[in-house]
């Protein structure tokens, strides 16, 4: 069976399904919002994650965990919207869901699962263990504080401002964290030791 040597030639095209997977249902979140308000883009946001999740299975078989847990949280939040016609409960799924990831990662860190590493294991294979630790508690901490700032925000803008943060400031966020970890990532590969 080929599936190693596909996988390898189909990079690009799983860069675009990834980006389709976990962007699409946010930008339809956005669109829907600036159209029609928060309780239709709620209502589009829930057909997106589950038709992402389709999607996902439909193109290479596999959803990712992560994938199903958003999807979960997004049904519930977004049902209690809908049902009470508060946007609040929406506005709280983020907060919800970066605790949930930080508690994960920490109680993972605790108990000696790294659960980092069975995400990103194939992009920094060399790292030592030590790396996914360090990279682990930073990734928790980041989580708690994009917790603490989605709280911050909804509670002080107007909801088409929360929404446009929730589209385009977060994934911003999130990749400028992502390149301040690459010393980190650097230091563990050479096998360096030392305090971080």
């Amino acid at each position: 069976m080929a599936k190693p040597t596909a996988e390898r030639t189909s990079q690009p095209a799983a860069g675009v399904q990834k980006l389709v997977i976990e962007f699409g249902p946010l930008v339809l979140f956005f669109l829907v919002n600036w159209r029609a308000g928060i309780f239709a883009a709620t209502a589009a946001f829930m057909a997106a994650m589950v038709a992402a999740i389709a999607y996902s299975w439909h193109s290479t078989r596999h959803v990712a965990p992560m994938l199903w847990v958003s999807t979960a949280l997004v049904l519930v939040f977004g049902s209690l919207t809908l049902w009470l016609q508060d946007a609040t409960f929406i506005k709280l799924k983020p907060t919800v869901i970066y605790v949930f990831f930080a508690l994960v990662l920490f109680i993972g860190l605790r108990r000696g699962r790294l659960f980092l590493r069975s995400l990103f294991d194939q992009a920094f294979p060399a790292m030592e263990e030590r790396g996914w630790r360090v990279l682990t508690r930073n990734w928790a901490l980041f989580f708690l504080a994009l917790a603490v700032l989605n709280e911050i925000v909804w509670r002080n803008v107007s909801t088409d401002s929360w929404v446009a943060f929730k589209t385009f400031g977060v994934l911003p966020l999130a990749f400028a964290f992502a390149l301040v970890q690459i010393p980190v990532v650097s230091r563990y590969q050479r096998d360096e030791t030392g305090d971080d």
